[in-house]
């Protein structure tokens, strides 16, 4: 019961929101792609809708009360998950341009695996779990099978695709790790986002204008580049990254990213049905498997928690009346968990 309490339950479903908002927009992005629009331009005009959208929020959310004082060292770090960030959006549009939204969703599954190795992984369970979730992830990449489900078959190169996305993960770990360590201290998500929006929009623009030549990409028309722009703006900022954040402060980087194999059901069927992407038995296998190593992963950190929990109240009831220190510290842990 009490792993789905309220405490327990609102992190979870903003999970499955995150999750389901990263995979629609990849695949309003390889649509965008797919139509001959430019991913660094979209990328640049979308950072630059997020940080109205966001300010927006900003002034909403903080009309009665002050935003956590801000100083060097805090903007610094800004700057710094700004600069991961940055890096983490070129190689994931260049990943799936080489290859599509569903080989995204799949090697993001490598986040919770380098996310448990970066945070040294004690469970037996979970240890078990990020290998197969690796396993699924080469096996996707690397063998594709007979196709399964034949429709368009656009030029690509698998992997080429999946190292610029095996690269996205490796960023992506230490982008959630990063920004853990921010929230400890600074506890406004949605300040957090817009300087993060802010300074990423900065970079973005200088890496553009120094690698897109054509101005012609810079054109917004209303076509799938100018929904690519708003809808990544939208969804991937407001919703995506800023209640992700959230759910961040409340549970972890550990528990974030263990949510990741989720997306790669949701992305085969959507890509097959909208964007003409093939289905092949190894994505099918790989699929299964990381959908495997997931649930191993969350049945053994389900179970680490309760073992420790019933061990610290094991521990109450024992030294109770003893220490009353003690005795209100145990009760804190209790609640954090």
């Amino acid at each position: 019961m009490e792993l789905w309490s309220l405490t327990n339950l609102l992190p979870f479903m903003g999970m499955v929101v995150v999750i389901l908002s990263q995979v629609t927009v990849l695949q309003v992005m390889k649509a965008a792609m797919s139509e001959g629009k430019n991913k660094f331009t979209i990328m640049v005009y979308s950072n630059v809708l997020s940080i109205f959208v966001l300010l927006v929020s900003c002034l909403i959310k903080h009309r009665s009360d002050r935003p956590p004082p801000l100083n060097f060292s805090i903007i610094c770090k800004f700057f710094l998950l700004s600069l991961i960030g940055c890096l983490m959006q070129i190689f994931s549009y260049v990943g799936i341009e080489y290859s599509s939204p569903t080989l995204a969703t799949a090697m993001s599954n490598l986040v919770p695996a380098f996310t448990f190795i970066l945070a040294i992984v004690f469970s037996q369970a979970k240890s078990i779990g990020t290998i197969v979730a690796i396993v699924g992830a080469f096996v996707i990449t690397f063998y594709k099978g007979p196709l399964l489900l034949k429709t368009l078959s656009p030029k690509s190169n698998w992997i080429l695709g999946g190292f610029f996305l095996a690269s996205d993960a490796l960023l992506s770990s230490a982008w959630y790790i990063l920004q853990a360590l921010i929230l400890r201290n600074f506890t406004s998500v949605l300040v957090l986002m817009l300087f993060t929006a802010f300074f990423g929009t900065i970079l973005a623009t200088i890496f553009t204008l120094i690698i897109v030549g054509d101005s012609s990409a810079w054109n917004l028309k209303p076509d799938i580049g100018l929904v690519a722009v708003i809808y990544t703006a939208i969804v991937g900022s407001l919703f995506q990254s800023s209640l992700g954040a959230w759910c961040l402060s409340k549970k972890g980087p550990i528990y974030v990213t263990t949510f990741k194999p989720l997306a790669i059901v949701l992305s085969v069927v959507i890509g097959f049905l909208f964007l003409g992407d093939a289905l092949s038995l190894g994505s099918l296998i790989g699929a299964i498997i990381i959908v495997a190593g997931f649930y191993s992963v969350m049945w053994g950190k389900a179970k680490e928690e309760n073992t420790i929990e019933h061990s610290d109240i094991g521990s109450l009831k024992s030294s109770a009346g003893e220490k009353v220190p003690l005795l209100n510290n145990k009760i804190d842990r209790i609640i954090d968990v």
